[in-house]
């Protein structure tokens, strides 16, 4: 549908859309109805608009599906939190500082920690590595003696090695203790190198959270020491005169923690087990939170799993008041704070921007005014029940237009009735529950079985792009990710769509967006216009989604853009990385393009020598060949 003029504003398509509430204050809506990333400056604020981006992009070659990184989005996210914990921190008087670490796990592209450790290094942030490459990331990228490196997950003595290594370069590079075994490893390390390690330990609590996480918490929680296990590695520690070195203390109970209460319980059971390891003799002096500042995908504020119940600054000020009330208490310096913030720090940096391909409409053609001489008396029954809807019988009537159309359906398959009649009886159906659909609102009561009426009607929108690639969590945990159109927000939304990629699998599809008050099956969307591209954004992307994409149907890495937006509304490429061709997926997998082409070459030659073709035909035949392995792996238009 066209716009609406004047009965539709943006306003009311942020509010469908819920920009304001899960965007917080990195996008907007502008007056020409296109989505603006939104950069707050210390004077001004800038929004340029993601059409404009998109523009420059095919400018330069970059056909969609496009990852664009926002830069400027990014270091907003490593400032507001380090500030906020430094508001925190002086509100209390709390006599320590704050060290924030990005966990490489969550984005481990190049250009992401390369952005992190530069704008980063005024706060002294530092990196988390769960994996001797990761710890090699880690040592590349920090130069602040300042920033911590956090080593958690399993341990061989090449990985202590290298940890040992930076500290000798001066790095404070932490080793936590996930299990007893860890601690004769780090031991003999050190031993064997001449360098003191710093060790942590890692606790694993009784308090248990809520949210898709929750196994992470609690007893049954896969990583972390044991009470009994814990004062083992003590003794050991000081039967091996190193209990010195045990300076750090960490806990994790969860990814994404949608509820403020499990956090402030957790932090109150921590303070417990650092003050007995004070009292053991450890110096201790850091105490680490580890993850689960949550990212609010629906923008609805709630202890759902995919929302969150608190702001940033009470997430802050409840864990440095905790902290201190506890230390206070029982004469216990302050330790300096770590937290983990993957997510929160990365998600609303990236958004994934691709094409309209095509749409399959569940939607009645033009009905005739009469039913043809011939009909069937079933034919005859459906097209009664239409001309009888009416909001008082919306439900008797939807009941009958089921039953008439499985009866016309079963007519069909025993050969009693010709395929024209049953796309005539098919328009039918779908013209009564279109019908009903816009008669919903106006009943007091909406039927239960009427409730789902959007989903069984819902027209499906072909998107440019590999959900198992780009979106993988929305497929294996159900994520939900905010989906919008980035253009036409002036314009009225008409059509509940569910969004299908381009893979041959029935699961490749998103079916699952927040709306203001409840999570829904369906999204509205415009008409896609003939000539004209139909974009859509999904936002808030930036964590793990990269790093977890993988080659279904050899659909590889889309093309990544980063931007950088300057003080008067400009903005720059600052990065360009070309996505992957049909021959790099290929590669992946273990062909060789070169042999592939060579097979391909004989088979053209021999036909040639059969007549089947000419040279001049396997000469083109060829060259699509070559063209083709070099290729994107989706979509793209004729030019």
């Amino acid at each position: 549908m066209t716009s609406q003029g004047d009965s539709w504003s943006k306003e009311q398509s942020c509010s469908v859309y819920g920009v304001h509430d899960w965007g917080l204050d990195y996008f907007s809506v502008n007056a020409r109805g296109e989505v603006c990333a939104r950069i707050n400056g210390a004077e001004t604020t800038q929004e340029v608009p993601l059409m404009d981006i998109v523009a420059g992009l095919e400018q330069r070659g970059h056909s969609m599906p496009v990852l664009l990184r926002i830069e400027n989005i990014l270091d907003k996210r490593i400032s507001e939190i380090n500030e906020a914990f430094a508001r925190a921190i002086q509100r209390f008087d709390y006599c320590a500082d704050y060290r924030g670490v990005f966990p490489i796990k969550v984005n481990q592209q190049c250009h992401v920690i390369e952005e992190i450790t530069k704008f980063g290094r005024q706060y002294h942030h530092g990196l988390e590595a769960g994996s001797k490459a990761e710890l090699i990331i880690a040592m590349s990228h920090l130069q602040d003696p300042e920033a911590c490196i956090v080593c958690n997950g399993y341990k061989d003595a090449e990985f202590i090695q290298l940890g040992l290594h930076a500290l000798s370069l001066g790095l404070r590079c932490f080793f936590v203790v996930e299990t007893p075994s860890e601690i004769d490893v780090i031991l003999e390390q050190s031993r064997l190198m001449g360098v003191e390690p710093l060790i942590g330990v890692r606790v694993k609590l009784s308090a248990k959270v809520e949210g898709h996480w929750y196994e992470d918490s609690g007893d049954r929680s896969l990583f972390g020491l044991s009470t009994i296990q814990l004062v083992d590695v003590v003794d050991q520690l000081r039967a091996a005169n190193m209990l010195h070195c045990l300076q750090l203390m960490h806990f994790h109970i969860g990814s994404q923690i949608p509820n403020i209460r499990n956090i402030r319980a957790s932090i109150q059971e921590a303070c417990r087990y650092y003050i007995e390891l004070a009292k053991e003799g450890a110096p201790l002096g850091y105490l680490d939170l580890g993850g689960g500042l949550a990212v609010d995908y629906t923008g609805a504020s709630t202890n759902e799993t995919h929302s969150k119940n608190y702001s940033l600054e009470e997430y802050c000020v409840d864990i440095v008041e905790a902290i201190s009330e506890s230390m206070n208490a029982n004469d216990i310096a302050h330790p300096t704070i770590i937290t983990e913030s993957g997510r929160a720090t990365i998600a609303y940096s990236s958004v994934l921007l691709f094409n309209v391909l095509d749409v399959s409409r569940f939607k009645a053609n033009k009905l005739p005014a009469e039913l043809p001489d011939a009909s069937s008396d079933l034919t005859e029954n459906i097209w009664h029940t239409l001309r009888s809807l009416n909001e008082k019988n919306v439900q008797e009537c939807c009941n009958d237009a089921v039953h008439y159309r499985e009866e016309i359906r079963q007519m069909f398959r025993q050969g009693q009735l010709e395929l024209r009649e049953l796309s005539l009886a098919e328009n039918i159906y779908f013209e009564i529950l279109q019908q009903s659909r816009v008669l919903l609102p106006k009943l007091k009561r909406v039927p239960p079985e009427l409730q789902n009426l959007d989903e069984s009607i819902a027209d499906i929108y072909y998107g440019n792009f590999s959900l198992f690639q780009s979106l993988p969590d929305a497929w294996a945990i159900e994520q939900i990710f905010p989906v919008m159109p980035i253009h036409r927000l002036n314009e009225e939304p008409t059509n509940c769509a569910v969004i299908a990629d381009i893979t041959c699998d029935s699961d490749g599809k998103l079916d699952l967006f927040a709306s203001e008050d409840r999570e829904v099956r369906t999204l509205p969307l415009h008409d896609v216009l003939d000539g004209e591209e139909y974009y859509l954004g999904v936002f808030l992307v930036g964590a793990y989604q990269e790093t977890l994409g993988d080659l279904h149907n050899l659909f590889g890495d889309t093309h990544v853009v980063s931007v950088r937006v300057g003080g008067e509304g400009q903005f720059e490429y600052v990065e360009e990385i070309q996505g992957d061709s049909i021959g790099d997926v290929l590669s992946y997998v273990e062909y060789n393009p070169k042999e592939l082409y060579e097979r391909f070459r004989i088979s053209a030659e021999a036909a040639v020598n059969r007549g089947l073709i000419t040279v001049s035909k396997r000469q083109q035949m060829l060259r699509t060949f070559r063209e083709s392995l070099d290729g994107y792996t989706y979509f793209e238009r004729d030019q």
